[in-house]
């Protein structure tokens, strides 16, 4: 009986123990609950008024996204509408045509570029090992309006010095008609641009006229209509010309670049066409 009872009394224990530290354990969390609670309670605060800052904020920015591309783009085409679509599309077609021209000039242009001492230090270097044929091969295997103006003196060297540098020079003026064209239809279009703008004033002030003949009176909203339609139509027309006189401009500068070096290397191809002959004589 004594050591059953001293087992009971063990197993006791052992269950009180276990019981003790499962109260414990069970304890510590709902203190740590306690304890995390409360800053829980501000996170929870906090959280809630961030989304209601962020509102505020986006709320805030919305007007300043709606005046970026967005509103520029709906103020644009309610002008575009206010000034006449007949008069509007027109002009912008001038604008079209005329950016197209002007684009395809200055990839011409651009291509047109040759690096005039390296050909003119080949060309030296293809008649003293080669002659004529070799300088011909070098001009020929080269890009350009330079080129192609000593490709034409060079072919023309068994005639005459004096023959290769008309040649040369006729040739030229070749090349640079090639250089401006459609410069032309460029001129044209800004000249016109702006014509198209007026044309849609004089109508607009006439729309205004009208309208106070028929009204018999004199106001701001009698002729507001046709005065705006006047102002947007040569705005646009104004615009439009600048921008193209623009690119105009740059297309010059191009071309009288272009005609600087070709004049500077025809002076040169006839200085080494012209010691090449002298040495032949020898």
């Amino acid at each position: 009986m004594k050591k059953v009872f001293a087992t009971l009394m063990v197993l006791a224990m052992i269950t009180f123990g276990n019981v003790a530290v499962m109260a414990q354990d069970a304890a510590a969390p709902a203190q740590e609950e306690q304890k995390v609670e409360a800053p829980a309670t501000d996170t929870a605060a906090v959280a809630e008024e961030a989304p209601a800052a962020e509102e505020e904020v986006a709320e805030e920015a919305a007007p300043a996204e709606e005046a970026g591309p967005v509103a520029l783009h709906k103020t644009l085409k309610t002008k575009f509408i206010e000034g006449g679509a007949g008069f509007m599309a027109a002009t912008l077609l001038c604008l079209v045509f005329g950016l197209a021209l002007c684009i395809e000039r200055i990839i011409y242009l651009s291509l047109s570029k040759t690096n005039t001492k390296k050909l003119l230090a080949d060309i030296e270097a293809a008649l003293k090992k080669g002659g004529v044929e070799a300088a011909l091969e070098v001009c020929r295997n080269t890009r350009g309006p330079v080129a192609s103006i000593f490709y034409q003196g060079l072919s023309r060297y068994d005639e005459g010095i004096d023959v290769v540098e008309k040649t040369v020079s006729s040739y030229g003026g070749v090349q640079l008609g090639l250089l401006e064209k459609n410069l032309s239809w460029i001129s044209l279009f800004i000249s016109i641009a702006p014509s198209l703008g007026f044309l849609g004033t004089i109508i607009g002030m006439i729309a205004a006229f009208d309208k106070i003949q028929q009204v018999g009176d004199i106001s701001a909203t009698v002729v507001a209509g046709g005065i705006k339609v006047a102002l947007l139509t040569t705005l646009l027309g104004l615009i439009i010309a600048i921008v193209l006189q623009l690119f105009y401009n740059y297309i010059l500068s191009l071309i009288e670049g272009l005609v600087n070096e070709m004049e500077d290397s025809s002076i040169s191809l006839l200085d080494i066409v012209v010691e090449y002959a002298e040495s032949q004589k020898k």
